[in-house]
């Protein structure tokens, strides 16, 4: 299945584009495309030591936060987009 998955800020200059097309024959949720992201992106550090989602983080299927669906077991079936987004604060 094909995902597409666009980066904000820092996660941006991590991987070198805005967007990015990856075909993936062995995910089916949204922790599972984040998992394989971390393997080919280490210096993303989208996870604690204990394999959690880092805290803070905000992560869209098709422009709905995944902590308002299924969380990291947010399904997939291919056609989908996937955002990450950094901490964000202001004042």
């Amino acid at each position: 299945m094909e995902i597409t998955m666009r980066f904000f800020a820092n996660f941006r200059e991590v991987v070198g584009q805005k967007t990015l097309h990856r075909e993936y024959d062995d995910v089916s949720t949204v922790g599972d495309v984040l998992r394989a992201l971390s393997e080919e992106y280490p210096d993303m550090e989208l996870f604690e030591d204990d394999g959690s989602l880092r805290e803070y983080l905000t992560i869209m299927r098709d422009g709905k936060d995944i902590a308002h669906i299924e969380g990291m077991e947010t399904e997939l079936s291919g056609g989908e987009t996937v955002s990450v987004f950094p901490p964000v604060a202001g004042g």
